[in-house]
């Protein structure tokens, strides 16, 4: 099954929190800060007053309580507006 979101719609893989501190230290589900960053994988085709600003493949940062998240194939995804995205991470 394929998902395309519609008009200025963005849709994210969600990025795997950390599971261990740099230190080594494993962390429970409950320690683990969610993280905002996630993998481009559709974009909308943008409208008249919200153009598009990111590609498929693009990293990105976006607002924390921003989205919906569905589940396809048994994968978690995140449905954002272009205008929830904040930052291209290169």
């Amino acid at each position: 099954m394929k998902l395309r979101p519609l008009a200025d719609r963005v849709l994210l893989k969600e990025e795997k929190a950390e599971t261990t501190t740099k230190s080594g230290i494993l962390l429970p589900e409950s320690a683990q800060e969610k993280t905002q960053t996630a993998k481009v994988e559709a974009v909308g085709p943008g409208t008249e007053k919200e153009k598009i600003t990111v590609k498929v493949g693009d990293r990105v940062m976006y607002d924390k309580y921003s989205g919906v998240q569905v589940k396809m194939d048994g994968e978690d995804y995140l449905i954002v507006k272009n205008s929830d995205i904040i930052a291209v991470v290169e």
